[in-house]
């Protein structure tokens, strides 16, 4: 009875395995045919990485987040410590299609340093509060699902950036010349702002 029991949960944990295995190749596929083929290359490298310093807790990192064929679980929880709401500490997991995105960008821009991180993850409680304080933050904001980032890159200009982005057609892509930030999104395509 034991050795049976023992049995089903091996061939259970090797399903949940190949499950898994599934799913990373899957969103590996679809963060690959979401992009123009020009970045193919990029996503298709045995190595992806991702460097972001948030500006708000001054927190950095350097993040070989897919490695080995696989995204690396560690080092995505890492990068989601980082963009954590740092109003709360919350933390929640990042669209991988936007960690994608952020490293086809930043190979387009042909950027040197990390990414700044103005806004990463935000709570259902930031959200309501900044949507009281100013109308340029939307009530269902992607943020708060992990879908949206703003963010600049020292070294290139903004409205470069924001044309990179928009090129890409990828997702949302917000210009904040004002506040000196784009936001980056994964929800449909289009775009905003001066």
């Amino acid at each position: 009875m034991t050795l049976k029991l023992t049995q089903q949960r091996d061939v259970s944990a090797e399903r949940n395995q190949h499950r898994r295995r599934f799913l990373q190749l899957g969103f590996g596929a679809a963060a690959s045919l979401a992009m123009p083929s020009a970045f193919a290359n990029v996503i298709t490298s045995p190595e992806r990485k991702l460097s972001l310093l948030n500006l708000h807790t001054g927190e950095n990192i350097n993040a070989t987040y897919w490695a080995e064929g696989q995204y690396q679980t560690s080092e995505l929880h890492a990068i989601n410590q980082v963009l954590r709401d740092h109003r709360t500490g919350d933390v929640m997991d990042m669209d991988s299609n936007l960690i994608e995105l952020l490293n086809i960008l930043h190979h387009k821009m042909d950027g040197q340093q990390a990414f700044h991180v103005i806004s990463g993850y935000r709570s259902p409680k930031t959200n309501a509060m900044l949507n009281k304080k100013s109308s340029g933050v939307a009530k269902k904001s992607l943020h708060m699902q992990g879908r949206a980032i703003d963010i600049r890159l020292p070294g290139r200009q903004l409205a470069s950036l924001q044309q990179a982005a928009i090129q890409l057609h990828a997702g949302g892509v917000g210009y904040y010349s004002r506040s000196g930030f784009i936001h980056l999104d994964t929800g449909r395509v289009r775009s905003w702002g001066s």
